[in-house]
């Protein structure tokens, strides 16, 4: 007889690793539900369906009631925190999933589901006829693993999974046979289950005693043969480490009512799945499991203001009204056609079709229009740059006329598509993406998400063009050329979809509240930007060259400093081997924090805290900013020097971060530090874009700080920028008691932490932690800091009892911040939102500052024909290339723009430079 195939699937543990690892991004209904664990978990589950071909199958999940565990020890598990609640309504629709599948769930109270799997495992290995797999990323069902018994980990962001048997357990763990895993975690313990163990016993020195005397028994007996602490420990602690022993112990016995026949894979409840994936919005799980016709359709209610219908059936090109053109490179007379057509029109869609998805280097294909709905043409371009040049000056009429609106999706890439063929223009933008953006932030942006969502509707695919993402793809411009018919179709499709989903939109902007902020800023930027990425800035690579040089060099004299304090050769740049040198080694933490698949955390966060405890530590973060940057900067940059340009084209996003602050990437140019000697030497190799040029920086000096004192109204804080004092050196002689005179370095040190701490909401537990000192010395700061300005913490309060209130922040613009977890019952998703709450009105403010000032600058530039460019927004600071005739008016300009961008009660200074580098200017 055939062996069967047992597939035991942990659910609990399954289910929380599926919800963490999306929690940065999670997967979500376009009505706002968190559906990152059930999708996840959904996928996990098909591939072993799929894959794997299981004969016999089951989920195993926890109950709520006590376990005998509990009861012999009730601090077990007592540590962990409250369960998400975002996790918690998920897992009866995880069940559910599985019941759609026809896979049994199995529960009982009184027993965990390691236990269950256990017994059902234990219960296969006895008949001989199953080769079983439990799917769990638990490190503790090593101890079940025998001939036919096997742990299967699901691979992690899509990676391969990992199969353990015997031979793999003894060499992971290093022991004879897998039930010694007992043994060990009864010495070690468990922190994630809160069992103790013996103190002073990690895993590697459990796992020696275990190899020296075979069991936990055989430590125990042998106790007098060891040494020093570790003698008396074991000696003191025997009895704990043989409850530990026992809590660590899998059942093999539960009362489980399933036969191992009952478990037998059967065909799915189609009826009852299909529904599921409809409910979910899984359009792929659909399409993955009832074809390419499937379509879940998308649901638009939402908590944000946009509210839909759900549409059970959608619609697609062939079964909706439409009259879509293709105009021919040659066709001259209907292009001319098209123009009147469009000067007769107020408003129009638009969208190009490229060669490349980078606007300096591919060839512009041709371009799409619609003037109403169902009604679009696409008028394709000649390859010759002058015939295309020449076609472009046709529509001129078109696109300089102020007048009329130009709608799109993700407008700023056709713009510059047009910068880059040398057309500039004119109408006012509206881009669908933005508007969705700030309408509904929590949903997805993309047009195909947003065609099904709003419209009920299903646009041509790019895979019809251009082949399946990861097989054998062509590129556009070979679908141009064979098959323009449908090139054609789909570019006008897009327009089309951009015209109707703008008309959608629109009427949501006044009722989200959110109609100035996308007018007055957003819209009015999207121009800006385009101009920025098009103008690009340039980079000295042969600076470049030599910031390298030096930084090579300084990576390998703290690498030899870092091997030389530690006494031991090990691989630096693994988190593993560096977190047993920092903790089992040196010993620098007594309880060191460990990340989920229970390594020593290494992060930034976790060595700042520690430099202060062994020199090694401060090393090591220099090592790391040293290969951080030349990875980053000093070995991209200049690869991504356009070959057209000469120079670098960053790319600005508008909306993504949560509080309206740009973004870049391609490169990333946000993050290169200037606090820093290797930071600032980068920044050097940033230079003008030839002769009788120069860069010029301009920044707001303690924009975020001035707008807290503006926004609380504080006297005491608002006289101090009034009075143009130093505001850290005020703040120490406020919370210390002493005069301006007498402010000592490590105070001012401590004053800057607590007022950049306060406007991200720092509790005393953090602020001590930054500063290294005690947590009751950190609290007397920061009530100190409140009693000296009872404004900030009146703000702080009142904003927090806002939020409450209503869901949402916003800023003095209107731009609005959500925050679900605002009346949490978890206490530390709680605390995050009020943190957010207080953080978001004030780093709004700032990032709606400087949008406006970048908009009031742009047109001041134009108006005064200035051959001078704006290039670069990195947080506070705006970079120009000026050219060196037009210095002292551009600087006046620059400096009056964002002085009175946003009117604040505070006097708001913005610091200029000049420089032959970014370095100088700043």
């Amino acid at each position: 007889m055939a062996v069967r195939k047992l597939y035991l699937l942990d659910g609990m543990a399954l289910v929380y690793r599926a919800y963490f690892a999306l929690i940065r991004n999670p997967v979500k209904t376009s009505s706002g539900f968190n559906s990152s664990a059930i999708y996840v978990f959904a996928n996990t589950l098909l591939d072993i369906l799929e894959r794997h071909k299981p004969t016999h199958i089951a989920v195993a999940f926890d109950t709520a009631a006590p376990t005998p565990r509990h009861r012999e020890f009730p601090a077990y598990k007592a540590q962990r925190e409250a369960m998400p609640e975002e996790l918690a309504v998920s897992i009866p629709h995880v069940k559910r999933f599985a019941q759609a599948l026809r896979i049994p769930v199995i529960e009982e109270d009184g027993y965990e589901a390691d236990d269950l799997i256990g017994t059902l495992a234990h219960r296969a290995a006895a008949t001989g006829e199953y080769e079983t797999f439990m799917v769990t990323p638990d490190k503790d069902f090593a101890q079940l693993v025998g001939p036919t018994t096997r742990i299967y980990k699901p691979g992690r962001q899509g990676g391969e999974e990992e199969i353990l048997g015997p031979a793999e357990v003894c060499a992971k763990w290093e022991i004879d046979r897998p039930e010694q895993v007992i043994d060990i975690l009864g010495l070690w313990g468990d922190a994630s289950d809160n069992i103790p163990g013996i103190p002073g016993i990690g895993e590697k020195t459990a796992r020696k005693l275990v190899q020296q005397y075979d069991d936990l028994e055989g430590v125990l007996g042998h106790a007098h043969d060891l040494k020093g602490k570790q003698k008396e420990n074991v000696l003191a602690y025997a009895d704990q480490a043989r409850l530990s022993k026992r809590l660590a112990t899998i059942l093999v016995d539960a009362p489980i009512a399933f036969d191992l026949e009952e478990l037998a894979l059967q065909e799915p409840d189609r009826d009852h799945l299909r529904s599921f994936l409809t409910e979910f919005e899984f359009n792929a799980l659909g399409r993955r499991l009832f074809g390419d016709d499937f379509k879940a359709g998308r649901g638009a209610a939402t908590s944000t203001g946009l509210q839909g219908v759900l549409f059970a059936e959608l619609r697609n090109l062939r079964n909706t009204r439409h009259s879509y053109r293709r105009i021919p490179a040659a066709d001259a007379a209907g292009r001319a056609e098209l123009v009147q057509r469009l000067l007769g029109a107020d408003r129009f869609a638009f969208d190009t079709e490229t060669a490349s998805l980078d606007p300096q280097t591919g060839r512009f294909l041709g371009f799409s229009l619609c003037w109403m709905e169902g009604e679009a043409c696409y008028v394709e371009l000649p390859e010759d740059p002058k015939a295309c040049a020449s076609v472009l000056r046709e529509f001129a009429p078109v696109w300089e006329d102020p007048s009329k609106q130009m709608i799109g999706h993700n407008l700023k890439f056709d713009l510059r598509v047009l910068l880059c063929n040398e057309v500039r223009v004119r109408n006012r933008c509206f881009d669908t993406m933005l508007a969705h953006s700030l309408v509904a932030p929590d949903q997805r942006h993309r047009l195909d998400y947003l065609a099904e969502s709003l419209l009920g509707y299903t646009p041509i695919p790019i895979s019809s063009l251009i082949g399946e993402r990861g097989k054998e793809q062509c590129s556009m411009e070979d679908a141009a050329r064979k098959d323009p018919e449908a090139v054609a179709e789909y570019a006008a499709e897009d327009a089309d979809v951009a015209w109707r989903i703008a008309a959608k939109i629109e009427p949501r902007l006044s009722e989200s509240g959110q109609e100035r902020v996308l007018c007055d800023i957003e819209l009015p930027l999207l121009p800006v930007l385009a101009g920025m990425e098009h103008e690009g800035i340039a980079v000295d690579t042969a600076a470049l060259a030599e910031v390298g040089r030096i930084l090579t060099n300084r990576a390998g004299a703290l690498r030899n400093q870092i091997l030389e304090l530690a006494g031991v050769d090990f691989n630096l740049d693994s988190p593993r081997q560096l977190g047993e040198v920092l903790f089992d080694r040196l010993a620098l933490a007594e309880k060191p924090k460990k990340t989920k698949t229970g390594q020593y955390a290494t992060n930034e966060q976790v060595l700042t805290t520690l430099a202060s405890r062994h020199a090694i530590v401060q090393y090591i973060l220099d090592y790391r900013e040293a290969t951080k940057l030349k990875n980053t900067y000093v070995d991209t940059l200049p690869v991504q020097v356009s070959p057209r340009s000469g120079r670098i084209h960053t790319t600005f996003q508008q909306l993504m971060t949560a509080t309206g602050r740009l973004a870049s990437h391609d490169p990333n140019l946000q993050n290169i530090p200037i606090r820093t000697e290797a930071g600032r030497e980068i920044r050097r190799a940033f230079v003008p874009r030839g002769p009788g040029w120069l860069l010029l920086s301009a920044d707001y000096s303690q924009i975020e700080l001035r707008v807290m004192a503006s926004l609380s109204g504080d006297t005491a804080l608002c006289q101090a920028f009034e009075n143009h004092l130093d505001i850290h050196a005020s703040t120490a002689a406020a919370v210390y008691g002493v005069g301006l005179d007498d402010v000592l370095p490590e105070m001012r040190r401590t004053a800057k932490m607590v007022n950049f701490g306060i406007i991200y909401g720092i509790s005393a537990f953090g602020l001590a932690q930054r500063l290294g000192i005690p947590r009751g010395d950190a609290a007397a700061i920061i009530d100190a800091y409140f009693r000296r300005f009872p404004g900030v913490k009146r703000f702080m309060e009142e904003t927090v009892a806002r939020a409450r209130e209503c869901g949402y922040v916003e800023t003095v613009s209107g731009r609005r911040r959500f925050l679900p977890d605002i009346n949490s019952k978890n206490g530390n998703l709680r605390s995050a939102a009020e943190r957010t709450a207080i953080n978001t009105p004030i780093q709004g403010a700032a990032a709606d500052m400087i949008k406006l000032a970048m908009i009031r600058v742009a047109a001041a530039f134009e108006e005064r024909n200035f051959r001078s460019r704006m290039i670069l927004q990195v947080h506070d600071e705006l970079v120009f290339d000026v050219v060196e005739e037009e210095r002292e008016g551009v600087a006046a300009v620059v400096e009056e723009e964002m002085r009175t961008a946003l009117p604040l009660k505070t006097p708001v200074v913005v610091d200029t430079g000049f420089g032959r580098n970014w370095l100088e200017a700043h």
